[in-house]
């Protein structure tokens, strides 16, 4: 019997708490509307200096862009320019927080996010990286916008340096994003740093032929290509003993864009061939000499006497092992 009444009393007191509990939510809405219209102004204010700040972030951005541009660093000015709005805007913010929370400490709030910003930059790490690998670049300055270079297996005509990512546009017409972190850290052949590129191609005339004059004709032939450079002059050097001929490797300057380089090579290498057959000097296949058993010496396999089948011997003549073996006399 005590329990039900109990029970009996608690769900006559359950509509009183409800009451009591709906009283007290809506005591702390009306408390946060009254404390949130009370501080409408300070709201308003914060949002006037940020609109203010975002403006001169704007302002202080555009004026960023246009010294560089004037100074022909215009992505730099685009990167620094970013920079510099986006660390008015955040001044902004800071002080339109102090406003809306007066007892806000600016101090503790810095603190705040430098220890947040240590998070976000390992978890960003590697946006950061390109971000400040792409700022180095930009005011490093290792090459430019329409330079032409070559980073690892890709090579092309820098288009465009952004934040992230370095645009290079291949001699075929294709566009390769590469991170501007394997750029900073990588080795960057820089094609076009200087304005003149030397080519060189290598040419075989047979052992018969004169080397001199060879070497004459190469350099008269190629001089007389359209777009080769007359300073530093066109060389032709002896180069290698081969095989089967003797390598020449001709030297020659163009200007230093990949265009100019192919296309006067291909002229040079016609040149060349022109001049040699005019000539009449040989440029020869690759020759063999293969020495069969039966053609052999008696010397054969004694290192100490055994010839290679040129030149021949100064006194008498050589007889195949063959006739040794068997007791032959020398003729």
């Amino acid at each position: 019997m005590a329990a039900q009444q109990d029970s009996a009393e608690a769900i006559k007191e359950l509509p009183e708490q409800v009451d009591k509990g709906v009283n007290t939510a809506l005591d702390k809405v009306d408390a946060w509307i009254a404390e949130g219209i009370q501080h409408i102004p300070n709201f308003v204010a914060a949002l006037f200096l940020l609109l203010v700040f975002y403006l001169l972030g704007l302002l202080f951005g555009y004026l960023t862009c246009r010294h560089f541009s004037r100074r022909d660093r215009a992505n730099l000015g685009e990167v620094l320019g970013g920079l510099v709005k986006w660390i008015v805007v955040g001044v902004g913010f800071l002080l339109g927080a102090t406003i809306v929370m007066p007892t806000l400490n600016p101090g503790d709030l810095v603190a705040g996010l430098g220890v947040g910003s240590v998070a976000f930059g390992f978890a960003f790490k590697d946006i950061l990286q390109n971000w400040l690998a792409g700022l180095l670049i930009l005011i490093k300055h290792p090459f430019r916008v329409n330079d032409q270079i070559r980073v690892g297996e890709f090579e092309g005509t820098v288009k465009r340096i952004e934040n992230r990512a370095t645009l290079l546009r291949t001699y075929d017409g294709q566009r390769v994003v590469i991170p501007n972190s394997d750029i900073y850290t990588n080795a960057v052949v820089v094609k076009t740093a200087h304005p003149l590129r030397r080519s060189e191609y290598d040419v075989g005339i047979g052992y018969g032929d004169g080397i001199d004059r060879a070497c004459e004709v190469l350099v008269t032939a190629v001089s007389k290509v359209e777009g080769v450079q007359k300073r530093p002059p066109v060389e032709a050097l002896p180069w290698e003993l081969a095989a089967s001929w003797v390598t020449i490797r001709v030297r020659w300057w163009t200007h230093s864009r990949q265009t100019d380089a192919n296309h006067i090579g291909s002229d040079v290498i016609r040149a060349i061939k022109l001049a040699l057959d005019e000539a009449h000097i040989d440029m020869p296949y690759e020759t063999q000499v293969q020495l069969f058993h039966d053609q052999t010496e008696e010397s054969d396999g004694d290192r100490g006497r055994q010839r290679e089948g040129w030149p021949a011997p100064q006194k008498g003549s050589t007889r195949p092992r063959w006739r040794a073996q068997v007791g032959e006399k020398q003729p």
